[in-house]
């Protein structure tokens, strides 16, 4: 690891006002920094700062740095919310993890944990080597020439489907977006994930109320059942009112470059009878545009399986 200068400030104005890197949790950054993928001169230890709370009073608010652990458990949170975060990494990681900081997290392709090896989204224009190389775990939705990378995080699949915001900070004020506007696909530019821009912190995470979310579920499928990143997953909410769906929420994760919302199923399902020949019906598009490399070509009938599964979950 590289040298590097750390600072705590402890207000949002003083940590805004510094150039850097900001620190919450840390379960991303430092490895990344172990591995000089990212090699901040300046950290910013934003821990002191009074961004934590959970109020379910008007739908959900959070404090970017609330712990996954301690959102997961609080009660009023969403089930999809609740099931996401307590499948994600290990209760170690979940206990030091902000939500603000998995959001933001970077990708977990191996390339681009690798220094030795190409990767446009650490080094643009140098290539990507998943596209000719090992690319099991890799996206099949929203991918470019340019990367192939699928967006690591699993409360954020959750999240995007219940039309989740967040608010940004800056020096010059605060704006609040959509979590799914948010995010974005490769194109020829890898290297930018997101809308964040420089200076910007996540201070708040925002879900609106949704009375019937509380009908959600969280299905993630994995090579194995603890501590590994989703293969596939779908996160699904659910309106059901005299045996059919009035209206859905469906998102998939772990098979495209970010959190991938599916509103064409979800219009697929309204008005439609809760019942596995509709829910497989409706699932029979989820993978619509996808474009399997040589290692995930199976990705696309786990996409559709994964789905009518969360919607059996869901309807229950």
């Amino acid at each position: 690891m590289r040298p590097f200068e750390l600072t705590a400030p402890d207000t949002v104005e003083a940590a805004l006002a510094t150039e850097g890197t900001f620190l919450a949790g840390g379960t991303t950054l430092v490895d990344l920094m172990k591995l000089n993928v990212l090699t901040p001169q300046h950290v910013l230890d934003i821990n002191a700062l009074p961004l934590r709370g959970i109020d379910t009073t008007d739908g959900l608010r959070i404090g970017a740095l609330e712990r996954m652990s301690d959102i997961a458990k609080h009660p009023g949170v969403y089930p999809a919310i609740s099931s996401a975060l307590l499948q994600s990494a290990s209760q170690q990681l979940r206990n030091m993890a902000s939500i603000g900081g998995n959001l933001l997290q970077r990708t977990r392709c191996t390339y681009f944990r690798d220094v030795n090896t190409p990767c446009n989204k650490r080094n643009p224009g140098s290539g990507c080597s998943a596209i000719s190389g090992v690319n099991r775990m890799h996206a099949i939705l929203g991918t470019s020439d340019s990367c192939v990378a699928t967006h690591a995080s699993d409360v954020a699949v959750a999240l995007v489907a219940l039309d989740a915001q967040i608010t940004l900070a800056s020096a010059v004020g605060t704006r609040t977006v959509k979590l799914d506007d948010f995010y974005r696909v490769p194109g020829d530019t890898p290297q930018v994930e997101n809308d964040l821009r420089p200076g910007e912190l996540i201070t708040e995470v925002v879900v609106p109320k949704l009375d019937w979310a509380q009908r959600s579920t969280y299905v993630k499928v994995r090579d194995r059942q603890s501590y590994e990143f989703a293969l596939c997953s779908a996160a699904v909410a659910l309106d059901i009112q005299d045996g059919h769906v009035a209206d859905a929420r469906v998102a998939v994760g772990g098979v495209a470059t970010k959190p991938w919302r599916l509103a064409a199923v979800e219009d697929a399902l309204r008005g439609k009878p809760a019942t596995v020949e509709s829910f497989e019906q409706a699932a029979s598009i989820a993978a619509d545009g996808a474009k399997p490399l040589s290692h995930n070509s199976f990705k696309p009938a786990l996409v559709r399986r994964t789905v009518v599964r969360a919607l059996i979950e869901g309807s229950r």
